[in-house]
């Protein structure tokens, strides 16, 4: 990162920046961009204008990028700013009209991930064979990932260490996550089911027995064995990629493994679940973040307009 700053605080600043992997990776990727914008048109990016920004958003928009990525792009220069002790033009109203205009240029409606069916994700269980590596790692993927309400980057993070078993549920303790970048623990419970097949606690166990450890990651790359089927779990986490494509390659290349969070909220509000009780397992902090992961947007399947008695 360019920018002049204090030796004594640049270890701080780099620990501003860090959060979760996903984030910080996402905030470095972001101040590259607009400090290699400022160099070419030799602007200064720290304290950067208003017109200097105003130009950067203009130039994010034109690629096109999601109104989300610039916004998240600003919200990274404002942070910079903001451990550089420099005052920051991003809250300006003059900049705040140009979002406006960007916003209704490239529609507010984003591409989200769509939400399974808890029907689906059996049909999507029930063609797994388990009596393979493969299959029951998949199994314990699909089923603590949704019960779990999982980020994909939590599940590729996850060690055993994290897991905890008692009589009611499977507890893991996540170290860090997307909205908790100060590293505390929150935890996670994942709870029997009735039907083994179906069952997050007894797919984790039977993935473990695999594994044949108590420590090290949970979702790894496996090794083919001499004959066709068989294969032996590595040392190699899982990728963020490759969890993607396992999501697509058994419910369906509309999903991903963001679907498997999206479809976690949305069943539990359909059950009548209360937010609190919710966000007790996403962590995530606000009602108006459980409403935009909701996937209700179906006006013939989700109406109140059904049970007017008529």
């Amino acid at each position: 990162m360019s920018g002049q700053v204090a030796p004594d605080v640049a270890r701080y600043l780099v620990r501003g920046l860090e959060g979760a992997d996903n984030t910080r990776l996402a905030y470095a990727t972001d101040l590259a961009s607009f400090e290699a914008y400022c160099s070419e048109l030799q602007l200064e990016p720290y304290p950067a204008s208003v017109a200097t920004l105003a130009g950067y958003v203009a130039y994010l928009a034109d690629k096109p990028r999601k109104l989300a990525t610039i916004h998240r792009h600003l919200a990274a220069i404002a942070k910079k700013h903001q451990l550089m002790g420099l005052p920051s033009a991003v809250d300006a109203p003059a900049l705040n009209v140009l979002l406006k205009g960007v916003a209704r240029e490239l529609g507010k409606r984003q591409k989200q991930a769509p939400a399974f069916t808890v029907a689906q994700l059996k049909q999507a269980l029930n063609t797994l064979d388990l009596e393979t590596a493969a299959g029951l790692r998949d199994r314990a993927l699909l089923l603590m990932g949704f019960a779990g309400a999982f980020r994909r980057s939590e599940l590729v993070a996850l060690d055993l260490e994290q897991i905890e078993m008692n009589d009611a549920a499977l507890v893991v303790h996540l170290r860090s996550s997307k909205t908790n970048q100060a590293g505390e623990t929150e935890d996670k419970a994942l709870f029997y089911a009735a039907t083994p097949r179906y069952c997050p606690v007894r797919a984790f166990l039977d993935w473990q027995r695999v594994l044949g450890r108590s420590s090290g990651p949970v979702f790894v790359s496996l090794v083919r064995g001499q004959k066709a089927g068989e294969s032996k779990p590595s040392q190699k986490r899982l990728s963020d990629v490759r969890v993607n494509r396992l999501v697509k390659q058994h419910l369906g290349e509309q999903y991903s493994a963001h679907s498997l969070r999206a479809s976690f909220i949305t069943t539990a509000k359909l059950n009548g679940q209360s937010n609190e009780f919710i966000k007790n397992q996403t962590k995530q902090k606000t009602d108006a973040i459980i409403s935009r992961y909701t996937r209700l947007s179906d006006v013939v399947a989700y109406n109140a307009a059904q049970s007017l008695g008529l």
